[in-house]
C-alpha cells in the first residue's frame, strides 16, 4: 500500500539512522550481546601479545547482505584494541561471492583469537538482513520480524537492515494485546469477545506506548475490534488500531479487508497477519489487502552468510 502513512512497526529508526548510524539503544544491546560472545569464547581481557603483526582478509564465500560491522567495531574497540580493521564493505552493502569484506591487522595471537567472535557475529546478522531482503523484495515495506528472536535488538537492527520492520522493540515499547491477555482479564462474567470490545472502548492511549495492537481469533472479532475503533477515532485523536489476524489464511485476509471496506471501517486500522507464513506463499500474502505481514522466519534458524577469514600470504 504505497500511500499508507508510516507503518507504526517501522521503528528501526530508533536503533539505527543513516546519518547518525547506531543508536544509544542499540549500542546497548551490542555492549550487552558482544560481552556474552567473548565471555563465552573465553575472552575474558582486551587481547594483546608480542606475537609478529600478520594481515588477514575476510570475503563473502557467498552472495548477501553485510550487516554487523558496528558489531564487530565495537568488539575490537573494547576487546582487541591492538587490532586495526579497514572495511571494503560497510553495514547495509551487498557483496557477491569472493568480495573482500575487510582487511584486519594485528598480532597475530589477538587476529587469531578474534577471528571466531567476528566471523560468528558477521555471518549471523549478515544472514538475517540477506534473508529479510529476499523477503521484502517481494513485499517492500511490509516484513516485520517479531519478538522472537535470538540476538534481541541485533536481531531487529539486521532485519531493518534488511529493508523489513523491527515491530515491537521490546515488550513495553508497544502494547500487543494478545489471547492471554484477554483470558486474563478480571470479569469472569464476560466472553472473549467482550472482554476485546470493553479493553477497546476504555483502554488509555496515553499509557499503551508506541502502538496498540490486538490479536484476533475470527472474522467477526477482527469487525468488532474494527467497529469498536472507528467509533473512538469519531470523537477522540487516537492513532489507527494494529489489528493481528492469528493464524488466518491469505483468503481469510483477503475477506477481512474487504468486509471492512465494504463497513466503512478500514481507515481506522493497520491489518497485520501472523502465523503460519512461510516464504513460498509469500506472494499471496502480499496481495492480499494486509499491511504487515510479520513473522519470525526472516531471523531464527536462518542461516549465516558464509564469511571467511585468510591470513594474507597463505
Amino acid at each position: 500500500m504505497p500511500d499508507e502513512p508510516r507503518l507504526p512497526h517501522d521503528r528501526g529508526h530508533e536503533l539505527w539512522t543513516l546519518e547518525d548510524g547506531a543508536s544509544r539503544k542499540l549500542m546497548s544491546s551490542i555492549d550487552r550481546w558482544v560481552s556474552a560472545i567473548v565471555g563465552d569464547d573465553g575472552i575474558d581481557m582486551p587481547l594483546s601479545s608480542n606475537s609478529e603483526v600478520i594481515e588477514a582478509t575476510l570475503f563473502a564465500r557467498e552472495d548477501g547482505l553485510v550487516a554487523g560491522c558496528v558489531v564487530v567495531d565495537y568488539l575490537l574497540q573494547i576487546w582487541a584494541p591492538s587490532l586495526r580493521i579497514t572495511w571494503f564493505a560497510g553495514d547495509g552493502k551487498r557483496v557477491t561471492s569472493g568480495d573482500e569484506i575487510a582487511s584486519l591487522r594485528g598480532d597475530r595471537d589477538s587476529v587469531l583469537r578474534a577471528e571466531r567472535p567476528v566471523l560468528n557475529i558477521l555471518g549471523q546478522l549478515s544472514g538475517i538482513a540477506t534473508e529479510t531482503k529476499r523477503w521484502s523484495s517481494i513485499a517492500p515495506k511490509q516484513i516485520a520480524c517479531t519478538r522472537k528472536t535470538v540476538w534481541g535488538l541485533l536481531d531487529k537492527w539486521a532485519v531493518h537492515m534488511g529493508g523489513g520492520l523491527t515491530h515491537r522493540l521490546a515488550k513495553d515499547d508497544a502494547t500487543m494485546i494478545k489471547e492471554n491477555d484477554l483470558a486474563s482479564m478480571h470479569n469472569d462474567m464476560e466472553t472473549h469477545e467482550q472482554r476485546l470490545v470493553t479493553y477497546l472502548q476504555n483502554v488509555d492511549m496515553n499509557e499503551v506506548g508506541a502502538f496498540l495492537e490486538v490479536e484476533v481469533r475470527t472474522e467477526k472479532e477482527a469487525l468488532m475490534a474494527a467497529m469498536v475503533w472507528s467509533q473512538r477515532r469519531a470523537t477522540e485523536q487516537v492513532d489507527r488500531l494494529v489489528v493481528m489476524l492469528d493464524n488466518f489464511s491469505p483468503e481469510t485476509c483477503k475477506a477481512v479487508n474487504e468486509q471492512m471496506v465494504e463497513q466503512h471501517v478500514r481507515e481506522h486500522v493497520v491489518l497485520e497477519a501472523s502465523g503460519g507464513i512461510v516464504f513460498d506463499d509469500l506472494a499471496s500474502w502480499h496481495e492480499c489487502g494486509l499491511n504487515v505481514v510479520s513473522t519470525s522466519a526472516v531471523n531464527r534458524g536462518v542461516k549465516p552468510l558464509d564469511v571467511n577469514m585468510l591470513v594474507n600470504g597463505l
